[in-house]
């Protein structure tokens, strides 16, 4: 990013103040016969004679991208500023929809100086930051130059994920391995039932004290089996078709919302990346598709690496313009849990919610439109948002209706809390565990 070229120097209103101050001074001492009244006006004239515009060309300003980072809600960048030594740079930064705060930098005996402008950072994903606009002061106030549009530079700004506690568990665990107890016997689980010993049993897993109790004349041998352990699969589903803010008005994209309002698809990667750490933590495997865009999915994998990986997914889905009408839902894993972020504005994303949870998947719908305001709609807005939020609920009534458990990310309330409720109410055989709560 570089300022591009502005007009050049001319003078500044100081000077034309100081001429008309000067002749003015003149004027009342000749007509009031005061040579000391005209004595005064003898520098400020002077002054005005002998300034100049400066041979430089204005401050121009340089952004390092190496320097562009995302810190608990705030996009910064350094801006390299570079001018005539001794003068200043009026500097204003600015983002759509935001106030525009203007600073007087001075760039001292060096004539640079580097400046740290942060904006908000609520928005994800491929965006534009603030707009820098120039203007050049000589260092002494004689001169100043026009303005300098610094085209605004893009970003991809990740999701964050947050730390969240207990997590669903879909209905069937798979593999031979993992943090939570399965329904079949084997070993490193919870306890299945005490047993008399045999073919298959392990001499490590008698239990002597329930033998001595049961067979004093060690008739019969008793052993503790136990349930084996997996893993779980977990689908998450993105639903990018839809990036709409809180206010309907921006919806048919006449403007764009406003850059302190997340959006709906800020919603939906910010909740995606923290259920992908929660279940990646605890040693599950996690995929990810978008209903969106016609691209092979992530299959489901475990680690570091798939984290990373889902999360550089998630920064760079948006709404394609070339929208997609899908006829089948996506195919998934047998098995896995399906988490389906979406606004839920067309029927959609409920159908292939409601297909998903007719093949047997344990489906769980996370709402991630962000809480509507209306108070500036027009009469015909106001009406147009209520028939489809009419229509919307009916639809969330009917995935309910057929078995599709469902909670909104934005209500005010802890996501965590829904998501503790729901892995309560799906437990069987005790198939639940607590993620650690780092970030």
């Amino acid at each position: 990013m570089t300022s591009r070229s502005a007009a050049g120097w001319h003078p500044s209103e100081l000077v034309g103040w100081l001429l008309l101050t000067g002749l003015v001074a003149i004027v009342l001492g000749v007509v009031a016969r005061r040579p000391d009244v005209v004595a005064l006006a003898a520098p400020l004239l002077g002054w005005a004679a002998l300034a100049r515009v400066p041979d430089g060309p204005p401050a121009t300003a340089a952004e390092d991208p190496a320097t562009m980072v995302v810190d608990t809600g705030l996009v910064s960048v350094d801006i390299e500023l570079r001018g005539t030594p001794h003068g200043a740079v009026k500097l204003g930064a600015g983002a759509s929809g935001a106030r525009t705060d203007t600073v007087l930098v001075d760039l001292g005996a060096t004539g640079s100086r580097r400046v740290s402008v942060s904006g908000p950072g609520v928005r994800t994903g491929p965006r534009r930051l603030f707009t820098l606009d120039l203007q050049s002061v000589a260092p002494a106030l004689e001169a100043i130059s026009g303005t300098s549009h610094v085209p605004a530079p893009t970003v991809l700004v990740r999701p964050r994920a947050w730390p969240l506690g207990e997590v669903p568990l879909p209905t069937s665990l798979h593999g031979l391995t993992g943090a939570h107890s399965s329904r079949r016997p084997g070993q490193g689980g919870d306890l299945r039932d005490v047993h008399v010993f045999g073919p298959g049993d392990r001499l490590r897993g008698i239990d002597w004290r329930t033998t001595a109790r049961r067979s004093p004349d060690l008739d019969e041998i008793y052993v503790r089996r136990t349930h084996a352990t997996a893993d779980a699969l977990v689908m998450l589903v993105l639903d990018s078709r839809d990036d709409v803010g809180p206010d309907p008005a921006t919806w048919l994209g006449g403007e764009p919302p406003r850059a302190d309002d997340p959006t709906s698809l800020d919603v939906a990667r910010n909740a995606a990346a923290s259920l992908a750490k929660a279940y990646l933590d605890g040693g599950d495997r996690v995929g990810l598709t978008d209903l969106g865009r016609e691209r092979a999915p992530i299959s489901p994998v475990g680690g570091g690496r798939a984290l990373r990986r889902i999360v550089q997914t998630l920064a760079v889905a948006r709404p394609d313009p070339h929208r997609i009408a899908r006829v089948r839902a996506p195919r998934l894993p047998a098995g896995a849990l399906v988490v389906i972020l979406s606004t839920f504005l067309d029927d959609d994303a409920a159908r292939v919610a409601r297909s998903w949870r007719g093949a047997g998947h344990r489906v769980v719908a996370v709402d991630v439109l962000p809480p509507v305001r209306t108070g500036g709609l027009s009469a015909d807005q106001r009406l147009a948002w209520r028939i489809v939020a009419r229509e919307r609920a009916d639809r969330l009534q009917q995935m309910r209706a057929e078995g599709v458990e469902l909670f909104a990310w934005t209500d005010g309330g802890d996501p965590a809390v829904h998501l503790r409720l729901l892995a309560r109410a799906g437990r069987r055989g005790g198939r639940t565990r607590t993620v650690g709560a780092g970030a």
